[in-house]
């Protein structure tokens, strides 16, 4: 099996390499920091894989096509193609600069439709292969504060339940959306911020190898739609169950508190325009104890959303008692 994975270089997409690799597959690694990318080449041959690096900025049409076919040429065709290169931003949705959210989403929502399009293209020539793209579980509920992101990761699940339903008369191809809930990865040190404080991973925060471990397993079992974390899916039933004044009010407040330090920062564009060379790695550094803080997070989410869950049926019965009189 040959991969195709884009956002090699760190977070995700770096883990899935190594995911892959260790697995005894072929990966082609693309992003647009070439340094990075050798770096993981290097350590997916090390576990006895092949790998080739394809400098790529998603955001630009050629370059894509460039990736599927240097694939091609490395490899005779391939089978998986993993949409995942994304960049983030935060700051009040009328105060970031609108080159700024036209950037964002030419890499994280363009940058997807590019790749979509040249997997396509390859597996309906040779009757197969699986296209996985990496949402968000803010695909599902949304999030205050980086409402571009938002835009571009509900645009995701869109399209790949959209080619899911276009591709059904194909059995042997597949199209699967991955929603990952907060993962321990460098994208908030890559982040533009425009909020004037700086961003920190809201807890609970999970390692980005289980994301991996799910991308794989997705080329053996391919799924519509699958999440990875509990919060994934504790969000999206509290979504659903929850009056939706109450739980926009609990997203502003929560997003607010834990997602940002008290320390200021100022304006930051980040990797919006060019790779940042530092923290290219699996991990962001937001586990430091890793069992005590899956320990404290899933306490600390299961405590706060059973009180959200208990407050929307009050006031849901409440209302019908209402109704009632």
């Amino acid at each position: 099996m040959v991969a195709v994975i884009t956002g090699a270089s760190s977070g995700i997409g770096r883990a899935t390499a190594l995911e892959f690799a260790r697995k005894g597959h072929d990966v082609v690694l693309a992003s647009r920091f070439q340094a990075g990318l050798e770096q993981v080449v290097k350590a997916c041959e090390q576990l006895g894989a092949r790998a080739l690096a394809v400098p790529t900025d998603v955001a630009v049409e050629e370059e894509v096509l460039l990736l599927a076919a240097r694939a091609r040429d490395a490899f005779g065709s391939f089978d998986v193609w993993v949409n995942n290169a994304a960049v983030g931003l935060f700051g009040h949705f009328e105060e970031i600069p609108m080159e700024d959210i036209r950037q964002l989403l030419e890499i994280n929502l363009f940058g997807y439709i590019y790749g979509a399009r040249a997997a396509l293209r390859q597996f309906r020539t040779q009757g197969h292969g699986t296209l996985i793209n990496v949402s968000s579980m803010v695909a599902k509920v949304g999030q205050p504060f980086s409402v571009p992101y938002s835009i571009s990761k509900f645009g995701i699940r869109g399209m790949s339940i959209s080619l899911a339903q276009e591709l059904a008369d194909a059995p042997d191809i597949h199209v699967c959306c991955v929603l990952p809930a907060v993962i321990d990865t460098p994208i908030f040190q890559h982040a533009g911020n425009y909020m004037g404080k700086a961003i920190k991973a809201p807890e609970p925060v999970i390692p980005a190898k289980r994301v991996a471990s799910t991308i794989y397993k997705l080329t053996k079992h391919p799924k519509e739609e699958v999440t990875v974390g509990n919060m994934s899916r504790m969000m999206r039933f509290q979504r659903l169950v929850t009056p939706a004044l109450l739980f926009d009010k609990y997203m502003q407040q929560m997003i607010a508190k834990n997602h940002f330090k008290q320390e200021p920062s100022g304006p930051y564009r980040g990797n919006l325009y060019e790779p940042i060379t530092n923290w290219n790695r699996v991990n962001g550094g937001w586990i430091p104890d890793k069992s005590k803080q899956e320990e404290n997070g899933a306490l600390k989410t299961v405590t706060a959303l059973a009180g959200l869950v208990f407050t929307g049926l009050a006031i849901g019965s409440a209302l019908l008692a209402d109704k009632g009189r």
